[in-house]
């Protein structure tokens, strides 16, 4: 069905351009994700059994400012690591 005008001039047929491929990604972006995710996930469960060991250290469990300075820390660094990988698996096909 044509929704153009009654009048409306036609639609030119579209060049087809051919593009030289100089890279060809070895790893499609669905397989960059899966395993992104995975290492993500991996990585927050280290990050959070690692931060929950290290908080019942008798030096820190006696301070409650180092307990504060140590948990905005342990909560925003994991993110640091998680960037690289964020970053390689969105990165778009060529």
């Amino acid at each position: 069905m044509d929704l153009r005008a009654l009048y409306s001039p036609a639609v030119p047929a579209r060049k087809t351009r051919f593009r030289l491929r100089l890279h060809v990604s070895v790893m499609p972006i669905r397989t960059r994700k899966l395993l992104g995710t995975i290492a993500l996930l991996v990585l927050v469960v280290i990050w959070s059994l690692t931060g929950m060991a290290v908080a019942q250290m008798p030096w820190l469990a006696a301070s409650g400012l180092a307990q504060a300075m140590f948990y905005v820390i342990a909560g925003l660094g994991w993110v640091l690591p998680a960037m690289p990988i964020v970053s390689w698996m969105s990165r778009p096909d060529v």
